[in-house]
């Protein structure tokens, strides 16, 4: 039984009349009395109690998997046994403890797709990235790092369309200064070193959190112009004036599998400054105009961009769930 004692007060402080409420509270026949079951573990007492009648022994948690991480077969356990070995020799020799990998127990190539949106700010529209097929070459540098209880993976991608290192050509139309209806076939050229992808991985946490950071130097060419319906001469080498840099970040965590990761895919959002362009206009000089209307004021970077990549399809596991690659959903 629950009985309960109320006391009232008046706007002043004062008892009121009646100055109390006492209320008893009983079970309905046939109901159960316990409201609440918990369980206190003790230093002295680590075990659990006794499943209640009728009920049975919950299933364990199933052990969990580290990724892959498109590791080839059998390297995880080359990784393990050098680390314990690098352990072993910090007990008697301390110096040093990052462990650098050989690229050859690790280093494999993989296929994928992405797929996305960039914004151009000045224009206050967007133009469909993709799909772009990728070419990845992993772990082409592996460091794990026992002491300081992480993992840094680089690895290297390159856009392939028709055999040339770009992105599908894509058409958008934007309202120029706000009121001039133009359209134009924008293409983003890959140029430089292979774009980077760097993964650092937190591994003294359940969860192995991660982030990466996918970074290209890219050109944009503009081409098929029309304005308000009539097509403007641009000729055949309309670009910006120099390579821009596009950073992509993703974040995520290895258990449960969550957000992004390399071999999983997921999304990457970053930013990317536009330069000034060059090479505009047959027969007058139209930098100045492109420029104006889309290029990024000062240094700032500006012009958001999200890309939503599908798993990959590793060529150690080739008839793997994921190959051959898919082309993901894009999102906004």
């Amino acid at each position: 039984m629950l009985a309960l004692a109320l006391t009232s007060l008046t706007e002043s402080g004062e008892p009121t009349t009646p100055p109390g409420l006492d209320v008893a509270c009983a079970p309905a026949p046939g109901q159960e009395p316990e409201l609440a079951a918990i369980a206190i573990r003790g230093d002295q007492d680590p075990t659990a109690p006794a499943p209640r009648p009728g009920e049975s022994d919950p299933a364990p948690d199933p052990t969990p998997t580290r990724p892959t991480e498109g590791l080839p077969p059998t390297a995880r356990e080359k990784i393990d046994a050098l680390t314990e070995k690098r352990r072993e020799a910090l007990e008697d020799d301390p110096g040093s403890c990052p462990i650098e990998i050989p690229p050859e127990w690790v280093m494999t190539t993989a296929e994928t797709y992405a797929a996305g949106y960039a914004n151009a700010a000045k224009l206050d529209g967007a133009a469909a990235l993709g799909p772009a097929f990728m070419k990845v070459v992993l772990n082409k540098r592996y460091i794990n790092d026992s002491c300081a209880s992480t993992v840094d993976v680089s690895s290297e991608v390159n856009f392939d369309y028709e055999g040339k290192r770009q992105l599908p050509p894509t058409k958008a139309t934007f309202l120029s200064y706000g009121f001039m209806p133009t359209t134009a076939t924008m293409t983003l050229e890959q140029v430089g070193p292979p774009a980077a992808i760097h993964t650092h991985t937190v591994t003294n946490t359940p969860t192995y959190p991660e982030e990466t950071t996918v970074t290209a130097q890219l050109v944009m060419r503009l081409s098929d112009v029309e304005v308000n319906g009539v097509p403007l001469d641009v000729g055949p080498d309309c670009r910006t004036e120099r390579p821009f840099e596009q950073v992509l970040k993703g974040y995520g965590q290895s258990y449960p599998p969550a957000g992004y990761l390399v071999a999983y895919g997921g999304t990457l959002t970053g930013y990317a400054h536009i330069p000034p362009f060059e090479g505009c206009g047959a027969t007058e000089d139209l930098d100045p105009i492109f420029t104006s209307a889309i290029s990024s004021p000062g240094k700032k970077a500006d012009n958001y961009a999200k890309m939503t990549q599908a798993p990959l399809c590793v060529a150690t596991n080739p008839e793997g769930p994921d190959c051959p690659p898919r082309v993901p959903d894009p999102e906004r």
